[in-house]
């Protein structure tokens, strides 16, 4: 039920089994630093948020990860097709990495209309673009600054993360200076992705419930108004 507040026992089991496999193995072949990514940040808030039922979390990870994840789907799709679109998905189709941790990144496809559901079950949280756009630009910054940039043959090891260097994980982009793409991206993210976003999910998403709402003066019995 939309606003219900709740989220289904079986979905957080289900849920929770399936970052009870990722997280080991993502540690495991990909390193802590693989869960800057907006997307797995996004995997952790989201288990947090559906045991504490915070519609703020859940309402952060939408706002957050709901465009560039939709995105993801669509890249793969015309990935699949042989019309590879923006780059983000082709190593999905890289032989060199085991099928089973490709499937494990199929979560992108997923992981938005969960959240979707989520966000209809316990409402949105006007706080979540602000929250969000912090979060975001903070780990932005650790990206730029301290992560590895693109290089020839990454392998495993994340390299470009959340893009700071350009779409390439092999080539930093040569369009403009690094450090214009770097503040673009910072200007952007939260401006013309996550805003738009933000506004879609007022405009269609109930509201979060009101547990303890305020009586209006007119609702007071005589003599208990608040001091």
């Amino acid at each position: 039920m939309a606003g219900s507040g709740r989220v289904p026992l079986s979905l957080k089991l289900a849920y929770t089994a399936f970052m009870a496999v990722l997280v080991p193995v993502y540690l495991t072949f990909y390193g802590p630093t693989n869960f800057l990514y907006f997307c797995d940040v996004a995997l952790i808030l989201t288990l947090v948020g559906i045991w504490t039922n915070s519609a703020l979390l859940i309402s952060i990870c939408a706002v957050g990860i709901l465009a560039p994840q939709l995105l993801w789907a669509v890249d793969f799709a015309a990935q699949a097709a042989g019309v590879p679109l923006t780059g983000m998905t082709a190593y999905m189709f890289n032989g060199e990495t085991s099928a089973f941790l490709r499937g494990l990144s199929l979560f992108h496809g997923w992981l938005p209309f969960l959240l979707v559901f989520l966000v209809w079950r316990l409402g949105y949280d006007r706080r979540a673009w602000a929250a969000w756009s912090a979060l975001a630009v903070v780990i932005l910054f650790v990206c730029f600054f301290l992560m590895p940039a693109p290089r020839p043959d990454p392998g495993l090891t994340p390299v470009n993360i959340n893009y700071v260097w350009g779409m390439s994980d092999h080539a930093a982009q040569t369009l403009m200076p690094a450090w214009a793409w770097f503040a673009a991206l910072v200007a952007a993210f939260p401006l013309l992705i996550c805003w738009p976003t933000h506004r879609l999910l007022i405009r269609l998403m109930p509201e979060v419930p009101v547990t303890s709402p305020v009586m209006s003066p007119a609702a007071w019995p005589a003599g208990s108004a608040p001091r």
